[in-house]
């Protein structure tokens, strides 16, 4: 789980490409559930909140840029 304060040092790129690394594992992680093949299900709660986390700081930042 990566903190607020963590994400806000990186810049734009960094965390588009974060965002992109979650989704991927984020669709893994669905299919092993659909497989039954999950071993952590709190990591599917965890990676839908970190990806929440950048899309929400990406949305300050474009706010904020306007």
């Amino acid at each position: 789980m990566t903190k607020v304060t963590d994400l806000r040092v990186k810049s734009d790129d960094e965390l588009s490409g974060e965002l992109a690394n979650l989704k991927k594992e984020q669709f893994n992680l669905r299919f092993q559930a659909a497989t039954n093949q999950l071993e952590k299900a709190s990591r599917v709660r965890e990676v839908r909140r970190d990806i929440a986390r950048i899309k929400t700081l990406q949305g300050e930042r474009a706010r904020a840029a306007k």
